[in-house]
């Protein structure tokens, strides 16, 4: 599935016009600075999701540990600069639902890797989805499965 949202949003932004590696550059950089700012909302560095972070975005662009370590680096140093989230998810709304959902699983994953979800991570998380147009179901679905709720 990740593999395939990484090839389908290439598409995307060739269709919108500009290179390839700009526009690939922009959902990626977009997707980073999103589980940065979900990571950085109860305003607490654990490491369980900095490591989540990086693992989630390898997995969601298909990239390797290194590019995606990179891609975090310089997120961290952009959503400092970031006046919303809308910065972020004004880049990814062409995504398909599936896709749109599977971005806000890996928020959930990186948002619960430390054990707790602070109400400023669900904040987050609910405002992205919200934003990126993806249906409540939805973004109770993913809280579920990644938490293992029944």
């Amino acid at each position: 599935m990740f593999s395939k949202l990484s090839s389908i949003l290439r598409e995307v932004f060739n269709e919108e016009g500009g290179s390839a590696a700009s526009n690939g550059a922009l959902y990626q950089n977009a997707m980073a600075g999103l589980l940065c700012e979900v990571a950085s909302a109860d305003h607490d560095l654990d490491e369980r999701e900095e490591a989540a972070k990086i693992k989630m975005l390898g997995a969601l662009l298909d990239i390797d540990n290194a590019h995606a370590t990179k891609l975090v680096q310089d997120a961290q140093i952009s959503s400092k600069q970031s006046v919303s989230l809308y910065d972020y998810t004004d880049k990814l709304r062409q995504l398909e639902q599936s896709q749109r959902f599977e971005l806000i699983k890996a928020m959930w994953e990186v948002a619960y890797a430390d054990g707790k979800i602070d109400p400023l991570e669900e904040s987050v998380i609910r405002k992205t989805a919200e934003l990126l147009y993806v249906d409540h179901a939805l973004f109770i679905k993913a809280k579920i499965e990644v938490s293992g709720q029944s």
